[in-house]
């Protein structure tokens, strides 16, 4: 083992603070032995939390963000190409083109698109020659010699100002890794930072890896699964029904179900669908039902598009928004607090049924035994933004199993019959939704941040 037993960990954005600041992470490590320090790029303070930190500091290279995005357009095309699925062509934004600057900034990208669209592995390399030449790789470099961690750990493989300290670290001979954190994102081609080792949920996404990343070698990767799920099995966090509902003003004789939001670019429609939810169940109440609904937003969505809503339907909608601070325009720059994840603990195991447009939220259901449903419905009362139909053919739905792990709402009536009669088939439901959550995480799910250092001190041996 490396004789140094600090382990320092980048925190580029907000993301990494639900995963590595709010779990069990960081008192694994310090009970067997390592002093951990967090590299922290975000706004959030977290030494009142008792967490060393370092500040992480600095501007990335003006090429770097432009490299990113070329990088994305060929790895989506080189997708696109190998599986002969046009889903891919979903994966991308269209860009901004206000500005003059936005419309040159576009046109650089074409450019490294079009001239690396053959050499990746060189534009790969060129984002880190980039960061190289700026003031924030050198300040990197500075910490680095004066830390001398053994492992530097980064959080999160999407930001590009994670690359100059990776890079930094690397250039130094130190050990790097990052973890990837959420199920969707290699398919989309998110992959920014490169590694010496990565984390992964499952087997399956491990598969995923080295698929869409063949240059990625099998022993880079540990399959840890994800810390973001340890919460549910913190007894210390979980409320009775009548402390919740006293804590929140709810009637604790309701029966409540969890109608969970996305982001307005994946559904532009929730307000749509949380009216017909609305509507669904005022109808069952006024033939002798009991429902309210528990609504929780995207913790990135600050918009007022629900506000319309929420006013028209004070009787059968509660709002308990998720305790995220938005401390910049970016949705990375939204950060979580520790108290949210005993809301969103609390707010799943007292629901009977989560509603949302594939979410990940299924997850959080089956460790509560709370089943799903999906809405797969277009609005019909308005312009449709985004096909809901597109949203299934998402890569990471491929995972799902042959059973249906949800209830499927094919149209606004199919919630009336499930909340008049839940049980009915939910058993079948809740068995298919944790096959489903052992293929995308490895359990048990309460022991991620417990592999994850095993995974640490492998590499590390």
């Amino acid at each position: 083992m490396n004789n140094s037993k600090t382990i320092l960990i980048i925190l580029p954005d907000g993301v990494g603070l639900r995963n590595f600041v709010y779990t069990s992470f960081k008192e694994i490590g310090v009970s067997i032995g390592y002093n951990l320090k967090y590299w922290n790029a975000t706004p959030f303070n977290i030494e009142p939390l008792g967490y060393k930190e370092i500040s992480l500091k600095g501007k990335i290279h003006p090429k770097t963000d432009l490299l990113k995005r070329a990088r994305k357009e060929i790895e989506l095309n080189e997708f696109q190409i190998k599986t002969s699925n046009s889903i891919f062509s979903a994966y991308r934004f269209t860009p901004a083109t206000n500005t003059l600057k936005q419309k040159i900034k576009n046109s650089i990208v074409k450019y490294y698109s079009k001239t690396y669209q053959n050499n990746l592995s060189g534009l790969r390399k060129k984002l880190q020659l980039s960061e190289r030449k700026t003031p924030y790789y050198q300040a990197c470099l500075a910490t680095l010699k004066q830390e001398q961690p053994a492992l530097v750990f980064c959080t999160n493989q999407r930001p590009v100002n994670a690359i100059a300290p990776l890079t930094a670290a690397q250039d130094l001979g130190i050990p790097t890794a990052t973890f990837i954190f959420s199920w969707d994102n290699l398919p989309k081609a998110t992959m920014v930072v490169e590694t010496d080792y990565y984390f992964v949920w499952s087997a399956h996404m491990k598969a995923e890896l080295l698929f869409y990343y063949p240059y990625i070698r099998e022993h880079q990767i540990i399959i840890s699964g994800t810390p973001q799920f340890e919460m549910h099995f913190d007894a210390t966090l979980k409320q009775t029904k009548t402390a919740f509902c006293n804590e929140h003003e709810l009637d604790v004789n309701k029966r409540y179900l969890c109608f969970s939001g996305d982001d307005i670019t994946t559904s532009p429609h929730d307000p749509y669908y949380l009216e017909e939810t609305a509507k669904a169940v005022r109808k069952v109440n006024a033939e002798g039902g009991n429902w309210q609904i528990l609504f929780r937003r995207c913790p990135v969505d600050f918009s007022g598009r629900y506000d319309a809503v929420l006013s028209t339907f004070k009787s059968e909608i509660s709002e308990l928004p998720p305790l995220w601070k938005q401390v910049g325009d970016q949705w990375n720059a939204v950060m979580p607090s520790p108290e949210d994840n005993r809301r969103l603990l609390n707010t799943v195991a007292h629901s009977e049924l989560i509603i949302n447009v594939g979410s990940s939220m299924v997850f959080d259901g089956v460790c509560h035994e709370v089943p799903t449903a999906y809405i797969n419905y277009n609005p019909t009362q308005e312009p449709v933004k985004k096909d809901i139909h597109t949203i299934y053919k998402y890569i990471h739905f491929q995972s799902m199993p042959k059973e249906a792990p949800v209830y499927w709402l094919n149209n606004p009536e199919a919630l009336l019959e499930i909340l008049t009669n839940l049980d009915h088939h939910k058993k079948n439901r809740l068995e298919a939704a944790a096959s489903w959550f052992q293929t995308i995480n490895e359990h048990p799910p309460q022991k991620a941040s417990e592999r994850i250092w095993e995974g640490i001190e492998k590499i590390l041996s």
